[in-house]
C-alpha cells in the first residue's frame, strides 16, 4: 500500500477497505480511514444472527490485487440463495466462514499473504502477518472507536476532528448478540475461531485508552491555562464534555512518550 490509511494526501485513496490490495483511485481532497471495532465474541454472534435471518454478502467481490478469489480459494459455506436458519454449530463448523477473524481480515493488507490463496505462505506465517498488518493499519488511522465504549468513542472523535455531535452517544448493551444464550464451551470455541480478532481487540483497547488519556491531558492542560489567566480555580472535572467512566478499564495505562510523539508528529 503506497498510501497510509490514516491520511491520504493528494486525493489518493483505495476504493475498498485498507487491506483490499486494490489499485488506488483518484479522489478530490483529503480522506481519512476510520473504523469501529467490537468485542469479537459479540460481533461473531451478531453476524450469525444476521446470517440466520437471511443476510448474504453475495455482492461483495472480495477484490485483492486486482482480481476476485476463485471458488477454490473461497468456497461457499452453503448451497442455495442464502444460509437462513443455520444453527450456531453449523456457522462455526464451516472452515471457510469469513466471519472468522473478520476484523483482522478487513483491516490487514491481504496482498501480503497472497490474498485468498492459502498455499502462498504457511498458516502460521499468514496469521502472524495479517495480525501485524491489522495492528499497523489501526495505529496509522486518524481515529478508531470501540463499540463497548460509546461515550469515549464520541469524545475521541470530536477531539480528533474538531466536530461536535448534537446529542451524546448512548451505550446500548441490549443487542442481538446479548440475547443469545450460549454456554462457556461455545464461547471458548468462538474465541478459538477468532483468535486473531481477540488479539487485535486487546491491542486496540490498550491503544484506545492511550489516545483517550492523551486527549484528556490536553483538555485539562487547556482548562488550567484558561482558568489561570482568569484567576479561577480548576474544578474537579476539567472539561464539561469529558465522559464519565463506562466501566473498569482492563490494562488501562497512561500514554507513553513514544505514543505522544507519534500523535504530535502526525496530527
Amino acid at each position: 500500500m503506497s498510501a497510509k490509511p490514516s491520511s491520504l494526501p493528494g486525493g489518493k485513496g483505495h476504493g475498498g477497505n485498507p487491506g483490499s490490495g486494490e489499485p488506488e483511485v483518484e479522489f478530490p481532497g483529503k480522506f481519512y480511514y476510520i473504523t469501529l471495532l467490537r468485542d469479537p465474541v459479540s460481533r461473531y454472534l451478531s453476524e450469525w444472527r444476521h446470517v440466520q435471518r437471511g443476510a448474504t454478502w453475495k455482492t461483495s467481490l472480495h477484490m485483492c490485487d486486482g482480481r476476485t478469489p476463485t471458488p477454490e480459494e473461497l468456497p461457499a459455506c452453503y448451497e442455495g440463495t442464502d444460509w437462513s436458519g443455520c444453527t450456531l454449530q453449523q456457522f462455526m463448523d464451516c472452515p471457510y466462514n469469513l466471519a472468522n477473524n473478520r476484523q483482522v481480515r478487513m483491516l490487514a493488507d491481504l496482498s501480503l499473504v497472497g490474498c485468498y490463496n492459502m498455499s502462498f505462505v504457511t498458516e502460521k506465517k499468514r496469521a502472524q502477518t495479517l495480525l501485524e498488518s491489522a495492528k499497523k493499519n489501526l495505529r496509522d488511522m486518524a481515529f478508531f472507536g470501540l463499540t463497548e465504549f460509546q461515550r469515549k468513542t464520541q469524545y475521541l472523535f470530536e477531539r480528533t476532528f474538531h466536530l461536535r455531535f448534537i446529542r451524546p452517544f448512548v451505550q446500548y448493551n441490549s443487542t442481538r448478540a446479548a440475547g443469545v444464550d450460549v454456554d462457556n464451551d461455545t464461547i471458548l470455541r468462538i474465541e478459538e475461531l477468532n483468535e486473531l480478532d481477540m488479539q487485535l481487540y486487546d491491542y486496540a483497547k490498550d491503544l484506545f485508552q492511550q489516545r483517550y488519556q492523551y486527549k484528556r491531558q490536553l483538555d485539562r492542560r487547556e482548562q488550567r491555562l484558561m482558568l489561570r489567566s482568569q484567576g479561577g480555580v480548576l474544578p474537579r472535572r476539567a472539561h464539561p464534555d469529558t465522559p464519565a467512566e463506562e466501566g473498569p478499564e482492563e490494562g488501562a495505562r497512561l500514554p507513553t512518550e513514544d505514543y505522544m510523539n507519534h500523535i504530535i508528529n502526525k496530527w
